[in-house]
């Protein structure tokens, strides 16, 4: 009888459109059915939608006279490009596989910290 224990790998299969997007934040809750909705987005100053210019008598391109829309000094865009929903024990198990990749990289930067720290010889 062998000792070996049963194995399963997974094999990643990639949709052939898939690009990482960054994000810096997200929106969500639970849908009525206890899933949990995850959007992410990318906050960020808009775009104007038209800006005009006066001409120069030298027919260049002047200062800027109107922007549209009005309000645009005022707003920022919050642009969602994807979202996730997912049960409730995955969003727990996602949960913990987070916070164990942070406790990676905290380890990751109080290492090389040290290292920094030796090679200056502790001078700042």
């Amino acid at each position: 009888m062998s000792s070996r224990k049963p194995e399963l790998t997974f094999k990643y299969v990639f949709n052939y459109g898939y690009n990482p997007s960054y994000v810096n934040g997200a929106q969500g809750g639970f849908s009525p059915r206890g899933e949990m909705v995850i959007n992410f987005y990318l906050e960020r100053q808009p775009l104007p939608d038209a800006i005009t210019h006066e001409i120069t008598t030298e027919g260049a391109i002047g200062r800027e006279i109107a922007v549209e829309p009005k309000d645009l000094a005022n707003s920022m865009v919050r642009f969602i490009d994807t979202g996730v929903v997912m049960s409730y024990e995955n969003a727990k198990v996602f949960h913990s596989w987070m916070g164990d990749k942070l406790r990676e990289i905290e380890e990751m930067q109080k290492a090389r910290a040290a290292f920094e720290e030796t090679q200056s010889g502790g001078q700042a």
